[in-house]
């Protein structure tokens, strides 16, 4: 039996990384922030996930997030806001991505237990690895184009590899999924009641290089409806035909002349985004659908959101909807028509061979 360990990120234990019988546990130790990442997790968060990956020791790595709310609600925003372009900024987006990117080419069992909201920077610490792990209690969402961003964290690659237009269409309008929906998505590999998820540690614990059986058999006992089927699936006709359309000018066309309560809901999410967001992110994933790996797709998005942080609508996304509270962002340019071919191409554009991320 291994002896236990455990490394503190911060005096304020942030995220608390232990190993235990042959297990690299990650406990993102924030509960009362739904366990946001601040750069002190990402810096202590991967180096002890490269060490993992090459000690023979440790046959598998599990992530989770403390208390009942949250997995991971994002990164920590509230931070990278203070100023245009500063260097935290940079240093948290390319770090995190890094963290990202590690994890979806991690080469041994990752296990992220889903229990609670998963958003923003949650999700590209999960949903990249190979086992994810939903509960009755998941939210997941990628709400970016409502704060002044794109759907990030690895979004170019995973959303347009979801069924049909699915991608497409949680990456644009921030739908919330249901932990049933995320398996039905392949968000989730595995459902497993949140009951359950002391027993699946101690099983995890007791074998860890057994790790697919083990997820496998809590998964096939688990009592949470997840032989419901998905919420979406009434709806998927729908948003195949109208999110799979070459613009977002036609995309919110076709939902006008369905006159649907369903479409009318995904107009009034749309209707608050960011017009730039959009036309950015509905391009992002347009392209990821033919980038050829997680590695490229990230190194993209570092750039769009690099033009997020040299542009104002992030910051405006972030006083009306975490700030001010008062849900009335104003945005520039305010609607779509004034977002141009050109504004949205010089979120693309290759920055100095410096600053690029290269992974």
């Amino acid at each position: 039996m291994m002896p236990f360990s455990t490394t503190s990120a911060t005096k304020s234990q942030d995220i608390i990384l232990e190993e235990k019988e042959g297990v690299g546990w990650i406990t993102l130790n924030r509960p009362k922030a739904l366990n946001a990442l601040n750069l002190e997790m990402i810096r202590e968060m991967h180096p002890q996930l490269s060490k993992w990956q090459d000690d023979p020791a440790i046959k598998t790595v599990v992530v989770k997030g403390s208390g009942e709310k949250a997995f991971c609600a994002g990164g920590d925003i509230m931070a990278l806001t203070g100023e245009n372009g500063t260097q935290i900024q940079k240093e948290f987006f390319s770090e995190e991505y890094k963290l990202d990117n590690l994890v979806g080419n991690f080469r041994k069992p990752y296990v992220a237990i889903l229990n609670g909201i998963v958003m923003g920077g949650g999700v590209g610490i999960s949903v990249h690895a190979q086992y994810r792990v939903a509960t009755q209690n998941t939210v997941f969402a990628m709400p970016e184009t409502g704060i002044g961003l794109v759907p990030d964290v690895g979004g170019a690659y995973f959303l347009p590899r979801l069924e049909g237009s699915l991608g497409m269409f949680l990456g644009l309008t921030g739908h919330r999924l249901k932990g049933r929906d995320c398996l039905h998505a392949g968000i989730a590999t595995h459902a497993v009641h949140s009951q359950n998820i002391p027993d699946l540690e101690s099983a995890i614990s007791s074998n860890p290089q057994n790790i697919k059986t083990i997820l496998d058999e809590f998964h096939h006992k688990s009592s949470f409806e997840v032989d419901k089927g998905s919420s979406l699936e009434p709806h998927m006709e729908t948003i195949n035909r109208i999110f799979s359309k070459p613009t977002v000018e036609e995309i919110l066309r076709l939902l006008k002349e369905e006159k649907s309560e369903f479409s009318g809901k995904v107009l009034k999410n749309l209707g608050k985004a960011s017009p730039s967001s959009l036309k950015v992110g509905h391009r992002q994933l347009t392209q990821g659908r033919h980038i050829e790996n997680l590695s490229k797709c990230l190194e993209m998005e570092y750039r769009l959101v690099m033009g997020c942080c040299a542009n104002p609508d992030f910051y405006e996304g972030v006083r009306a909807l975490l700030v001010d509270r008062d849900n009335s962002p104003k945005w520039s340019p305010a609607t779509l028509e004034d977002v141009t071919e050109e504004h949205v191409d010089s979120y693309f554009k290759p920055l100095p061979a410096d600053q690029e991320l290269n992974l």
